[in-house]
Protein backbone atom coordinates (compact mmCIF):
# COMPACT_ATOMS: atom_id res chain seq x y z
CA UNK A 1 0.00 0.00 0.00
CA UNK A 2 1.72 3.33 -0.87
CA UNK A 3 2.30 6.27 1.98
CA UNK A 4 0.53 9.68 1.73
CA UNK A 5 4.45 10.76 1.28
CA UNK A 6 4.53 8.88 -2.03
CA UNK A 7 1.44 9.66 -3.03
CA UNK A 8 2.19 13.64 -2.51
CA UNK A 9 5.42 13.31 -3.98
CA UNK A 10 4.35 11.01 -7.47
CA UNK A 11 1.64 13.85 -7.98
CA UNK A 12 3.88 17.02 -7.02
CA UNK A 13 5.88 15.89 -9.86
CA UNK A 14 2.86 16.02 -12.37
CA UNK A 15 0.90 18.85 -10.38
CA UNK A 16 3.56 21.76 -10.00
CA UNK A 17 3.25 25.39 -9.04
CA UNK A 18 4.16 27.84 -12.26
CA UNK A 19 7.83 29.80 -12.37
CA UNK A 20 6.00 32.75 -11.59
CA UNK A 21 4.66 31.48 -7.91
CA UNK A 22 8.33 30.17 -7.24
CA UNK A 23 9.62 33.77 -8.41
CA UNK A 24 6.54 35.64 -5.98
CA UNK A 25 7.02 33.47 -3.41
CA UNK A 26 10.91 34.20 -3.37
CA UNK A 27 10.43 37.70 -3.66
CA UNK A 28 7.85 37.59 -0.31
CA UNK A 29 11.16 35.35 1.15
CA UNK A 30 12.99 38.10 0.76
CA UNK A 31 13.14 40.81 2.86
CA UNK A 32 14.76 43.36 0.79
CA UNK A 33 12.57 42.63 -2.07
CA UNK A 34 9.47 45.83 -2.43
CA UNK A 35 6.23 45.90 -3.39
CA UNK A 36 6.84 47.16 -6.44
CA UNK A 37 9.35 43.96 -6.99
CA UNK A 38 6.02 41.26 -6.33
CA UNK A 39 3.70 43.45 -8.60
CA UNK A 40 6.37 43.66 -11.82
CA UNK A 41 6.17 40.02 -11.34
CA UNK A 42 2.40 39.61 -10.96
CA UNK A 43 1.41 41.31 -13.83
CA UNK A 44 3.97 40.02 -15.92
CA UNK A 45 0.99 37.42 -15.58
CA UNK A 46 -2.33 38.96 -17.01
CA UNK A 47 -4.71 36.08 -16.19
CA UNK A 48 -3.09 36.26 -12.79
CA UNK A 49 -3.13 40.08 -12.29
CA UNK A 50 -7.03 39.95 -13.45
CA UNK A 51 -7.65 37.30 -10.72
CA UNK A 52 -6.45 39.52 -7.73
CA UNK A 53 -8.29 42.79 -8.86
CA UNK A 54 -10.81 40.84 -9.37
CA UNK A 55 -10.93 39.18 -5.95
CA UNK A 56 -9.47 42.51 -4.38
CA UNK A 57 -12.38 44.50 -5.44
CA UNK A 58 -15.28 41.73 -4.51
CA UNK A 59 -17.51 41.64 -1.97
CA UNK A 60 -15.08 39.24 0.06
CA UNK A 61 -12.87 42.25 0.90
CA UNK A 62 -15.31 44.72 0.64
CA UNK A 63 -12.84 47.48 0.20
CA UNK A 64 -14.91 50.90 0.06
CA UNK A 65 -12.36 52.14 -3.06
CA UNK A 66 -11.20 50.31 -6.04
CA UNK A 67 -8.55 48.71 -6.47
CA UNK A 68 -7.07 48.56 -10.07
CA UNK A 69 -3.20 48.47 -9.80
CA UNK A 70 -1.63 44.87 -8.06
CA UNK A 71 0.74 47.59 -6.21
CA UNK A 72 -2.78 49.11 -4.55
CA UNK A 73 -3.83 45.68 -3.73
CA UNK A 74 -0.56 44.30 -1.99
CA UNK A 75 -0.60 48.00 0.09
CA UNK A 76 -3.87 47.50 0.77
CA UNK A 77 -4.66 43.94 1.62
CA UNK A 78 -0.80 43.47 2.46
CA UNK A 79 1.65 40.98 0.91
CA UNK A 80 0.57 38.02 2.74
CA UNK A 81 -3.13 38.39 1.79
CA UNK A 82 -2.16 38.90 -1.98
CA UNK A 83 0.10 36.03 -1.76
CA UNK A 84 -2.57 33.88 -0.73
CA UNK A 85 -4.56 34.85 -3.62
CA UNK A 86 -1.28 33.53 -5.41
CA UNK A 87 -1.62 30.45 -3.60
CA UNK A 88 -5.54 30.26 -4.97
CA UNK A 89 -4.77 31.08 -7.99
CA UNK A 90 -1.75 28.55 -8.77
CA UNK A 91 -3.15 26.19 -7.04
CA UNK A 92 -6.43 25.72 -9.22
CA UNK A 93 -4.43 26.44 -12.15
CA UNK A 94 -2.33 23.08 -11.11
CA UNK A 95 -5.48 21.29 -11.06
CA UNK A 96 -6.71 21.94 -14.34
CA UNK A 97 -5.94 19.22 -16.54
CA UNK A 98 -6.62 16.65 -13.64
CA UNK A 99 -7.88 13.47 -15.19
CA UNK A 100 -11.43 14.28 -13.98
CA UNK A 101 -14.77 14.60 -15.90
CA UNK A 102 -15.50 18.46 -15.46
CA UNK A 103 -18.53 17.91 -13.42
CA UNK A 104 -16.82 16.03 -10.66
CA UNK A 105 -14.17 18.89 -10.54
CA UNK A 106 -16.84 21.11 -10.47
CA UNK A 107 -18.47 19.65 -7.15
CA UNK A 108 -15.16 19.54 -6.07
CA UNK A 109 -14.04 23.07 -6.24
CA UNK A 110 -17.27 23.80 -5.20
CA UNK A 111 -17.60 21.90 -2.19
CA UNK A 112 -13.92 23.49 -1.12
CA UNK A 113 -15.00 26.96 -2.16
CA UNK A 114 -17.92 26.46 0.45
CA UNK A 115 -15.57 25.64 3.22
CA UNK A 116 -13.13 28.37 2.54
CA UNK A 117 -16.32 30.96 2.99
CA UNK A 118 -17.70 29.44 6.02
CA UNK A 119 -14.25 29.45 7.95
CA UNK A 120 -13.50 32.84 6.71
CA UNK A 121 -16.88 33.96 8.05
CA UNK A 122 -16.39 32.74 11.48
CA UNK A 123 -13.00 34.29 11.43
CA UNK A 124 -14.81 37.76 11.26
CA UNK A 125 -17.50 37.03 13.11
CA UNK A 126 -15.07 36.48 16.07
CA UNK A 127 -12.37 39.16 15.01
CA UNK A 128 -9.83 37.01 14.28
CA UNK A 129 -6.62 39.15 12.41
CA UNK A 130 -6.54 39.40 9.40
CA UNK A 131 -9.17 36.70 8.92
CA UNK A 132 -9.75 37.00 4.86
CA UNK A 133 -6.46 34.77 5.27
CA UNK A 134 -8.66 31.49 6.50
CA UNK A 135 -10.21 31.10 3.24
CA UNK A 136 -7.11 29.82 2.13
CA UNK A 137 -7.47 26.85 4.48
CA UNK A 138 -10.57 25.76 3.84
CA UNK A 139 -9.99 26.27 -0.11
CA UNK A 140 -6.78 23.76 -0.34
CA UNK A 141 -8.38 21.56 3.00
CA UNK A 142 -9.12 18.83 0.45
CA UNK A 143 -6.29 18.98 -2.17
CA UNK A 144 -5.73 15.49 -1.11
CA UNK A 145 -8.80 13.77 -2.66
CA UNK A 146 -7.14 15.51 -6.11
CA UNK A 147 -3.87 13.86 -5.57
CA UNK A 148 -5.28 10.06 -5.00
CA UNK A 149 -8.22 11.08 -8.10
CA UNK A 150 -4.83 11.11 -10.15
CA UNK A 151 -3.19 8.28 -8.80
CA UNK A 152 -5.27 6.03 -8.00
CA UNK A 153 -8.93 7.09 -9.39
CA UNK A 154 -10.49 3.72 -8.72
CA UNK A 155 -10.23 4.25 -4.64
CA UNK A 156 -12.73 7.45 -5.09
CA UNK A 157 -15.67 5.97 -4.39
CA UNK A 158 -14.02 3.37 -2.58
CA UNK A 159 -13.09 6.13 0.43
CA UNK A 160 -16.69 8.07 -0.18
CA UNK A 161 -18.77 8.01 2.46
CA UNK A 162 -22.37 9.91 3.06
CA UNK A 163 -23.18 8.17 6.23
CA UNK A 164 -22.75 8.34 10.13
CA UNK A 165 -22.04 4.92 10.12
CA UNK A 166 -18.48 5.89 8.74
CA UNK A 167 -17.45 9.34 8.24
CA UNK A 168 -15.50 10.56 4.66
CA UNK A 169 -12.38 11.02 6.41
CA UNK A 170 -12.52 7.95 8.58
CA UNK A 171 -13.25 6.02 5.25
CA UNK A 172 -10.53 7.28 3.56
CA UNK A 173 -8.15 6.09 6.70
CA UNK A 174 -9.73 2.74 6.49
CA UNK A 175 -8.85 2.16 2.76
CA UNK A 176 -5.77 4.12 2.26
CA UNK A 177 -4.48 4.28 5.49
CA UNK A 178 -4.45 8.43 5.57
CA UNK A 179 -7.49 11.12 5.14
CA UNK A 180 -7.70 13.34 2.19
CA UNK A 181 -6.79 15.86 4.59
CA UNK A 182 -3.60 14.57 5.48
CA UNK A 183 -2.31 14.17 1.90
CA UNK A 184 -3.63 18.13 1.55
CA UNK A 185 -0.91 18.70 3.89
CA UNK A 186 1.65 16.34 2.52
CA UNK A 187 1.58 17.97 -1.18
CA UNK A 188 1.70 21.51 0.69
CA UNK A 189 4.69 20.34 2.23
CA UNK A 190 5.99 19.36 -0.98
CA UNK A 191 5.41 22.70 -2.57
CA UNK A 192 7.24 24.27 0.28
CA UNK A 193 3.96 26.33 1.46
CA UNK A 194 4.22 27.89 4.89
CA UNK A 195 3.38 25.81 8.07
CA UNK A 196 0.79 28.15 8.98
CA UNK A 197 -1.20 26.75 5.87
CA UNK A 198 0.29 22.94 6.32
CA UNK A 199 -0.58 22.54 10.00
CA UNK A 200 -4.41 22.84 10.22
CA UNK A 201 -4.79 21.45 7.50
CA UNK A 202 -3.01 18.32 8.41
CA UNK A 203 -4.84 18.42 11.77
CA UNK A 204 -8.41 19.40 10.41
CA UNK A 205 -9.43 15.78 11.74
CA UNK A 206 -8.03 15.43 15.07
CA UNK A 207 -10.40 14.06 17.43
CA UNK A 208 -9.13 16.00 20.41
CA UNK A 209 -9.46 19.38 17.81
CA UNK A 210 -9.31 21.67 21.15
CA UNK A 211 -5.86 20.50 21.86
CA UNK A 212 -4.81 22.47 18.54
CA UNK A 213 -4.89 25.87 16.69
CA UNK A 214 -7.74 27.95 16.53
CA UNK A 215 -7.32 27.95 12.90
CA UNK A 216 -7.28 23.91 12.91
CA UNK A 217 -10.41 24.46 14.93
CA UNK A 218 -12.15 26.93 12.85
CA UNK A 219 -11.53 24.54 9.64
CA UNK A 220 -12.86 21.40 11.90
CA UNK A 221 -16.00 23.30 12.31
CA UNK A 222 -16.55 24.79 8.91
CA UNK A 223 -15.36 21.24 7.12
CA UNK A 224 -18.10 19.68 9.07
CA UNK A 225 -20.85 21.97 8.54
CA UNK A 226 -19.91 21.87 4.20
CA UNK A 227 -20.35 18.38 4.69
CA UNK A 228 -23.38 18.11 6.11
CA UNK A 229 -24.89 20.66 3.48
CA UNK A 230 -22.86 18.83 0.80
CA UNK A 231 -21.91 15.04 1.57
CA UNK A 232 -23.75 13.95 4.24
CA UNK A 233 -27.13 15.43 3.96
CA UNK A 234 -28.81 13.06 5.90
CA UNK A 235 -27.32 14.79 9.46
CA UNK A 236 -27.52 17.93 10.93
CA UNK A 237 -24.11 19.85 11.61
CA UNK A 238 -24.38 19.06 15.06
CA UNK A 239 -23.90 15.24 14.29
CA UNK A 240 -20.96 16.10 13.45
CA UNK A 241 -19.87 18.75 15.76
CA UNK A 242 -18.99 18.43 19.72
CA UNK A 243 -21.05 20.87 21.40
CA UNK A 244 -18.23 21.82 23.26
CA UNK A 245 -16.07 22.66 20.42
CA UNK A 246 -18.50 25.26 19.33
CA UNK A 247 -18.89 26.64 22.68
CA UNK A 248 -15.20 26.71 23.28
CA UNK A 249 -15.38 28.80 19.65
CA UNK A 250 -17.61 30.85 21.08
CA UNK A 251 -19.82 29.68 17.92
CA UNK A 252 -23.82 29.56 17.74
CA UNK A 253 -26.09 28.22 16.32
CA UNK A 254 -27.40 31.73 14.71
CA UNK A 255 -24.10 32.54 13.85
CA UNK A 256 -23.92 28.83 11.56
CA UNK A 257 -26.99 29.70 9.89
CA UNK A 258 -25.58 33.56 9.04
CA UNK A 259 -22.29 31.98 7.92
CA UNK A 260 -24.43 29.05 5.57
CA UNK A 261 -26.41 32.26 4.29
CA UNK A 262 -22.93 34.28 3.56
CA UNK A 263 -21.94 31.63 1.77
CA UNK A 264 -25.07 31.06 -0.24
CA UNK A 265 -24.74 34.59 -1.66
CA UNK A 266 -21.16 34.70 -2.38
CA UNK A 267 -20.35 31.07 -3.49
CA UNK A 268 -21.36 31.94 -7.35
CA UNK A 269 -18.72 35.30 -7.17
CA UNK A 270 -15.77 33.53 -6.07
CA UNK A 271 -16.03 30.29 -8.04
CA UNK A 272 -16.70 32.11 -11.52
CA UNK A 273 -13.05 34.11 -10.82
CA UNK A 274 -11.38 30.91 -9.53
CA UNK A 275 -13.22 28.19 -11.60
CA UNK A 276 -14.42 30.05 -14.98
Amino acid sequence: MMTVNEYAEQVSEVFVLSDSFLRIKELIDDEASTIDDISDVIIVDPALASTILKLANSSFFNYPGKIDTISKALLVLGITEVYNLVIAYFTQRAFKEANADRAYLDDFWRKSVDCALLIKFFGTSLNIVNAERLFILGLLHNLGELVVQKITPEKISECSSNSLDILPWDKQRAILSFSFGECSAELLKQWQLPYSLIGPIRNQDKEDIAQYTKEAQLLFVAKRIMNSNSVIKQVTYDSLIAEEVLVDLNINKSLINEAIVYCDVERLGILSVLNP
